[in-house]
C-alpha cells in the first residue's frame, strides 16, 4: 500500500509518467487502473502496471517499497530475506537504469540502502533511504501532543540514526515558538516522547495493518524536490564516509536534496547524550549489516 499511495500522490499532482512494477503483474495492473482515475483532466501524464523491469528503463526516479512479508516485532525480523530481495532488485535496476535516483522505503531501510549501494556501486548521493523524515514528522506530532501546541509551532525537530529502536530524536536543536525545546520539555517528558517515537509503528498497528500515508507524503516531497530541482532539507539515510566520524554505514542524517540527489550532508551540533546515542545507533546498524 505504500507504493500505491506514493503513486496516487504523484498521479493526482500530475508530476510525471508513472510505471508500477510488481512481481505479481495483476496487482500492478489493478493499481494502475485505479490510480489512473486520479490523474487531473488537463494532464497528459500516463500510468501503467507491469512485472517487466525493462519498462522502467532510464527512469529519473525509482522508488522501492517491496517487502517479502509483514514484520511484527521489529523491522529486522526478515532481514535475510529482505537483503536477498534488495540484491535481486538492485541487479535488475542496474541493467536498466544506471543514472536514476533511487529512493528506498523498504525495511530495514538503513541496511537495505547499504546493500543496494554495494550491489550496484551507484554513487551514494543517488541512493537515498527514506524513513528519518517520517520519524521526524512523528517526533513533531508527539511533541505537539505532549505539551499541547500546534505542530506548526515546532521547528528543527529532526530524528537521526537508525529507522528502528535506536533512532535518535534531536531535542537539543528543536524549537517551540522559537524557544529551545529543552527549556519547555522536562526530562520525564523527553523520555516518554522518545519511547513513543520508537514504538509509534507498533501503536499504529493496534488500529490498522501498517502505515502508508505519512511515508507516502514524505517520499512525495523528495520526488518533487528532485524533479523540480527545489532544494529540500530533510533527514535521510545515506552512506557515511567520515561524517559524524562514521564510515561504511548507512544511517539517517540531515541532508539537502536537489535534482541530482543528495547535494549536501549537514553535520548537526549534538549534545553529549545525543552523540553517544548516535554512535550506538551506528553500531546497531553495523551489527545488523554484518548479521546477514
Amino acid at each position: 500500500m505504500v507504493g500505491s499511495s506514493i503513486a496516487f500522490l504523484c498521479a493526482s499532482n500530475a508530476l510525471d509518467d508513472i510505471v508500477l512494477l510488481n512481481r505479481t503483474k495483476s496487482k500492478a495492473l489493478g493499481e494502475a487502473l485505479d490510480i489512473s482515475n486520479a490523474i487531473p483532466k488537463n494532464s497528459d501524464i500516463t500510468i501503467k502496471g507491469t512485472d517487466d523491469y525493462s519498462e522502467i528503463r532510464d527512469s529519473k526516479i525509482i522508488v522501492i517499497t517491496a517487502s517479502t512479508g509483514v514484520y511484527l516485532k521489529n523491522r529486522n525480523e526478515m532481514i535475510g530475506a529482505q537483503v536477498n530481495m534488495i540484491k535481486n532488485i538492485a541487479s535488475e535496476i542496474k541493467k536498466n537504469c544506471n543514472s536514476s535516483n533511487i529512493l528506498i522505503i523498504s525495511n530495514p531501510v538503513d541496511v537495505l540502502t547499504y546493500y543496494f549501494i554495494k550491489e550496484t556501486n551507484f554513487p551514494r548521493n543517488n541512493v537515498i533511504g527514506i524513513a528519518s523524515s517520517l520519524d521526524s514528522s512523528r517526533f513533531r506530532y508527539l511533541i505537539s501532543k505532549k505539551i499541547g501546541v500546534k505542530q506548526s509551532q515546532i521547528s528543527n525537530a529532526y530524528v537521526l540514526g537508525e529507522h528502528g529502536d535506536s533512532m535518535v530524536p534531536i531535542f537539543s536543536q528543536t524549537k517551540i515558538d522559537g524557544k529551545n525545546a529543552l527549556k519547555i520539555i522536562n526530562h520525564a517528558q523527553k523520555m516518554e516522547i522518545t519511547k513513543d517515537l520508537r514504538d509509534y509503528w507498533k501503536s499504529l498497528r493496534n488500529f490498522k495493518s501498517r502505515s502508508q500515508f505519512g511515508i507516502a507524503k514524505n517520499t512525495l516531497d523528495v520526488i518533487v524536490s528532485i524533479l523540480n530541482n527545489n532544494p529540500l532539507l530533510s533527514p535521510t539515510s545515506i552512506l557515511l564516509n567520515g561524517e559524524y566520524n562514521q564510515e561504511n554505514v548507512c544511517m539517517g542524517v540531515l541532508t539537502t536534496i536537489e535534482s541530482k540527489g543528495i547535494s549536501k550532508i549537514h553535520t548537526m551540533d549534538l549534545d553529549e547524550s545525543e552523540k553517544k546515542s548516535f554512535d550506538l545507533s551506528a553500531q546497531t546498524i553495523r551489527e545488523n549489516i554484518q548479521s546477514v
